[in-house]
């Protein structure tokens, strides 16, 4: 098996010609791998922003507005104000008629 490179801060430390190089507690940002010392809100002097609860439970199940449109288009072709194929319509069909939505 291959090691995976160890993670170095990529920091240029202009003052002194070199870069960081430390590893500890190194992470990866859109400029590259960087130490706390180094991050991006560190360099301009601001305190991390604490890590939060995540994501709210139903985050994935909540409903999308997309498949509400989608069902207004099936009633479109149904009704025929919208023009589909006749797989199309059929699909149409068969998703108002599994809802029971008739006009």
């Amino acid at each position: 098996m291959s090691e995976q490179p160890a993670r170095v801060c990529g920091h240029w430390i202009g003052s002194e010609h070199r870069y960081c190089r430390t590893t500890d507690g190194v992470r990866h940002y859109l400029p590259g791998y960087r130490c706390p010392a180094h991050t991006p809100r560190a360099l301009r002097g601001l305190a991390e922003i604490p890590p939060g609860p995540g994501l709210p439970a139903g985050a994935w199940t909540t409903v999308s507005p997309l498949n509400e449109s989608r069902v207004h288009g099936a009633l479109a072709i149904v009704s025929g104000k919208r023009r589909a194929s006749q797989a199309g319509r059929r699909a149409a069909l068969t998703v108002v008629a599994s809802r029971g939505e008739w006009l």
